[in-house]
This record gives C-alpha cells, structure tokens and sequence, in this order.
C-alpha cells in the first residue's frame, strides 16, 4: 500500500488524462479511437504510468537514488531505516542493493533516464529515416541504389553487437561518435527546411519566416549537441549521453528508411499523386504533403515498437557498463547490480527488469492497438 501511496501524482496523472481522452475521443483522431481498442487502452496506460513516472520522479523517490546508507546493504524490500532521521522517509520500500542504495528510488528513477533518451533518439532517427528514404523511393535509380546499398551494410550487422561497438571506449576516444553527430544531427534541420520550403513556396514572407526560424533555433541546437559549443549553455550533451544517443539514432535509422522507402514505392503510383504532378505540384512537395501523410498509420506503429527496442538496447548497454554513466540509476545498470545476489537476494534486480518488461510490453501493446485502428481507416 506505501508504494501504491507514493505514485500518487500518477494516478492523478492518469484519471484526469482518460476523462479527459474519453470526453474528446471524438475530436483526437487515432488517439481517440484507442479508447475503443482494448489492447491499444491497457497498452497506453502502462505507457502513460512510466510517462508520468519519469515527470513525477522527484516527488515519487523515497531517497537520493545515488545515496548510500550505513546499514542498508541487500536489505529486504519493506525494512525499516537503521538510523533514521526525522525527514527520511522511514523505509526501503523494495530493499537495497549491495552499495546500499534504495532500489525503489533507482528503478523510478530509471523510467527519467529511459524516456529521456529513447523516444527523442527515436525521433531524430525519423527524420534521418525519412529525409533519405522519400527521395528513394519517389526518385528510385542511382540514388536508391546507393542509399539502400549504405542502409544495407548497416543492417547487415547484428543490431546488439553494432550498438555495443558504438560506445566502446576505444571507438569513442577516435572521436567517432562525434563525426556521426555532426552528420546525423543536421537531417532535422534539412527536414523542416524541406517541409516548410515546400509548403509556402507561393508564399514568400511566410516561407522565408518559418525557414529562417528553423535555421537559428536548427544550429544553435546542433551547436550544442553535436560539438557543445552552445554558449548560452541551453543545448548541451553529456559526452557518456552524446555516445548513446547518436549510436541509439544510427542503429534504427536504415530501418526506418527502409520502411519509408516501401512506402513510397506503394504511394507513389496511387492516383492523388499523378493528379499533384499534373498540377505541377514540386517532387518534395508531393513526397511531404501528399505522400507522407498517408503513410503515418504505418509509421506511427514503427514508431512505437522502435521505442521499445531502444529500451532494450539501453538496457542491454547499462548492463554491460556501457551505458550512460556507471552509477547511473537506469534499468540496465540496476540490474546488472543486482544479478551479483540473484542467489540470495532477488528484489535488486528482479524489480527493475520487470519495469523494463512493462514499459516494452506497454509500447508493443500500443503499437498493436494503432495497427488495429489504423487498418480501419
């Protein structure tokens, strides 16, 4: 019951984002259509627990997840502090770990550090994937030939040992992961440029407005992210995080560009497009505005199960060391640190390796119900 307690803000969270979802499922599209989907409704609300986990972690945690206290070494789940102060909350709710700190604290801690990096390495890997695979497949020839020869030599590494190559410490002192970030890091910028170009074309002041805004706000974040050369400070990056990011971006991203290219390889022949080339509509318009927007259903699906295996690949890497930070309070890690007394004691490890089972199991859950009501429209 204490633990049920301390999620408190996120049942809030949770009852006021449904009541709000079911009054305007109407209104909301394919969001609102997975009110009507059960597998989509319990998929979404494990997602939504840990999205609302990771916002509420300061207020849910118990203890500082990095704080170790005298006498709490492998200490059972519910025992009370040995010393206790008057402000410390008086238990560890799933025990501790053999450093002594609060394994509850870490694993909701962990949920921040998951879904601070999977769902926005997820997207930037869209744009690479998008930005590559529309003229691919809307173009075809040399240019397909050569992007899907490089998406291939990609693919044709097993995904786990790439991504474990990638931040190795030998690959990161030849300053590798920061040649990828300068080059991946740019296709948002190319992208909305494309998107916004496109689109007002015919409309000068517009176009030269929204293009300008994307590219001051465009490199002053890439600035900062691919070499840390901000100096407002705003747009920054861990060097650890920068390895893992950008590695998380190039592993997905030959995927996502060859589920794109499919697509428009499909799209392209329908006969909405071959009434905007006769109009004299431009190919990027075309691919951005007309063909892109009918392939969001399946994209959308991608979407989710890409964060979920993202979520494994963290996981993957923090058990191996080679995660974000070694003390790092993320799932993997945790339960790399609690493997050691599987033997003896279970909670240090069995608890975060089921929240990170929950919130992958939640992300395919969803995505089948988007398949589901995407396939009605």
């Amino acid at each position: 019951m204490q633990v049920i307690a301390r999620f408190l803000p996120v049942w809030i969270a949770l009852v006021v984002t449904f009541v709000l979802s079911f009054r305007f499922r109407r209104k909301l599209g394919l969001y609102g259509k997975l009110m009507e989907s059960p597998v989509g409704l319990i998929g979404l609300t494990i997602v939504l627990f840990w999205v609302f986990t990771a916002l509420f972690a300061d207020f849910i945690i118990t203890f500082d997840p990095l704080a170790q206290l005298s006498g709490m070494k492998n200490i059972a789940p519910g025992s009370p502090l040995a010393n206790p102060t008057e402000s410390a909350y008086p238990y560890y709710l799933f025990g501790g770990d053999h450093l002594a700190r609060d394994v509850f604290s870490r694993v909701v801690m962990g949920a921040r550090r998951v879904l601070q990096i999977a769902p926005a390495a997820t997207v930037f890997a869209f744009m690479v994937g998008i930005t590559l695979g529309l003229p691919a497949g809307y173009f075809g020839g040399k240019l397909d030939t050569f992007l899907s020869f490089l998406a291939n030599l990609v693919l044709a590494f097993p995904v786990i040992l790439l991504f474990y190559l990638l931040v190795t410490p030998e690959i990161v002192e030849t300053g590798l992961p920061m040649y990828f970030a300068a080059v991946l890091f740019i296709f948002p910028i190319v992208f909305f440029s494309i998107l916004f170009n496109s689109r007002y074309k015919t409309n000068p002041a517009r176009r030269n407005l929204y293009v300008g805004i994307t590219l001051v706000l465009g490199f002053w974040a890439y600035s900062g992210l691919a070499f840390n050369r901000d100096p407002t400070g705003l747009f920054s990056m861990d060097p650890n995080l920068l390895n893992v990011f950008v590695s998380v971006v190039f592993v997905n991203s030959p995927g996502v560009f060859r589920i794109v290219r499919g697509l428009v390889m499909d799209i392209k022949a329908r006969d909405y497009v071959a009434a905007g080339q006769t109009r004299g509509e431009s190919p990027w318009y075309i691919m951005l505005w007309e063909i892109l927007p009918n392939a969001r259903g399946p994209l959308i699906v991608d979407f989710c199960l890409r964060i979920g295996y993202t979520t494994i690949l963290l996981g993957t890497l923090g058990f191996f060391g080679l995660g974000v930070s070694p003390e790092s309070p993320d799932w993997g890690s945790t339960i790399d640190d609690g493997r050691r007394l599987l033997s003896v004691y279970l909670h240090p490890a069995v608890v975060p390796a089921l929240a990170l089972m929950s919130l992958v199991l939640g992300l395919n859950l969803l995505a089948d119900g988007l398949r589901e009501e995407s396939l009605r429209d």
